[in-house]
């Protein structure tokens, strides 16, 4: 079986990795993939902002079964143009991946189907912005409408700082198109939890859950990024709460957009805060988040592909997939600068000496390959992630890792899961 995975960081290297190991596929390709990818695939080169060049690359290649890892492809209607050439592909339509695409689609969705998430005002204008701020109380965060890649959410401390980004997104300054629109939401207190779901449009199926590092800086500090690192254990949600979640949200969802006449297939991922007055969703994403599946990939003992495939055919069932109780932690290894600007190009040392460390796998992401060597072509580099019985010794082994790699300008926070340390 010829599989083709499109994308090209590192959730699509911990897919290709977990892909390989299913006994059914003969071929993987990975469209445009990175420079460590090809340890486990074939790169393909691919233009992803393109309908035309995935069509074309698909054409040629002819896969039995293609994987769509980040949201453009599906939010430029990607399924929808392989259904209707009849060929398997594993992902939502375009019309149900709005909600990842449009805050405001996901925020008014949520509201008419009664699935708590936090308070909001959808603004179109600053002079909006002024008005709804009249509403709200400091902090506030403030969204970009569309896809700004992890970085068009912005918690203002005051309202005219509130005012002041808004006005940056709104002109373009900040996200470009992205802002056109933003909406302003209450700040939620509590922890945050990436709870996955895979759905066939009707049924679901959990994944294990995770918890992403948003912020580039220790202690949270510093700007939201696309996720500094994620980490996964057995009791990060108990059994009731697991089960609270899937019918009161992820249920509701799948339900709901069916309702609207959208089949919702493939991964939904609900971005929540755990609050004193309950979980509330803060973002949809329709795909594997990152680096959330780097952490959560190395718990699963199933075969991925399986899953994917009860999801494109319509019988997802709650036995698709099987965890080992260990627990996992992803550390992202990031450029200098990131997530603003910064150099690539960068050679990196030390990633066979970190392949040594027991239950490691180094995933790439910002990579290149040249003449044997490895450099750095983007703003997070590399996915650190370990597995072991306990989270503290998962976490220690990824920071071993971590140690034996470097590049100049190299970043990565020192504290992913160190609350969850706390509270062990």
């Amino acid at each position: 079986m010829k599989v083709l995975i499109l994308g090209g960081g590192g959730r699509e290297h911990a897919l290709a990795w977990k892909l390989r190991q299913s006994p059914r596929i003969t071929k993987l390709y990975c469209a445009p993939g990175n420079g460590g990818i090809g340890d486990d695939a074939e790169r393909v080169p691919a233009d992803l902002k393109s309908l035309d060049a995935i069509v074309a690359v698909a054409n040629r290649l002819q896969p039995d079964l293609t994987v769509v890892g980040p949201e453009l492809p599906l939010t430029m209607g990607v399924v929808d143009e392989f259904n209707g050439r009849g060929w398997p592909i594993f992902g939502p339509t375009k019309a149900a991946a709005q909600l990842e695409a449009s805050k405001a689609f996901a925020k008014e969705f949520l509201q008419r189907h009664h699935i708590p998430t936090a308070h909001y005002v959808i603004c179109n204008s600053i002079e909006e912005v002024h008005a709804a701020l009249g509403k709200l109380h400091a902090p506030v965060v403030v969204k970009a409408d569309g896809l700004a890649a992890g970085k068009g959410v912005v918690i203002a401390k005051s309202k005219e700082e509130a005012a002041s980004v808004a006005a940056e997104m709104l002109t373009g300054r900040m996200v470009g198109e992205a802002g056109s629109r933003v909406i302003l939401e209450e700040c939620l207190q509590g922890d945050e939890l990436s709870f996955l779901v895979l759905s066939d449009g009707e049924r679901v199926a959990p994944l294990v859950a995770a918890q992403d590092h948003k912020r580039v800086g220790d202690g949270d500090s510093g700007p939201n990024t696309g996720g500094m690192g994620a980490y996964s254990t057995r009791d990060i949600v108990d059994d009731k709460m697991r089960d609270w979640l899937i019918h009161h949200i992820a249920r509701p969802v799948v339900a709901g957009m069916k309702a609207e006449g959208i089949e919702y297939k493939g991964i939904l991922y609900c971005g929540l805060m755990m609050t004193a007055r309950g979980p509330m969703v803060l973002e949809f994403n329709c795909r594997f988040g990152d680096p959330e599946t780097q952490p959560i990939l190395m718990r699963l003992e199933s075969d991925l592909l399986e899953a994917i495939e009860a999801s494109i055919e319509g019988r997802v069932s709650d036995g698709d997939f099987k965890w080992s109780n260990d627990a996992s932690v992803c550390v992202v290894m990031a450029s200098g600068g990131y997530p603003g600007t910064f150099e690539a190009g960068k050679r990196i040392s030390g990633l066979d000496e970190a392949a040594k460390v027991e239950g490691v796998k180094v995933f790439h992401a910002g990579t290149s390959k040249r003449d044997g060597e490895y450099y750095t072509s983007g703003g997070r580099v590399l996915g650190v992630t370990a597995r072991a019985a306990s989270l503290e010794t998962a976490v220690s082994k990824a920071y071993e890792a971590c140690g034996k790699i470097s590049f100049e300008g190299a970043r990565y926070r020192k504290d992913i899961a160190a609350r969850a340390l706390k509270r062990n």
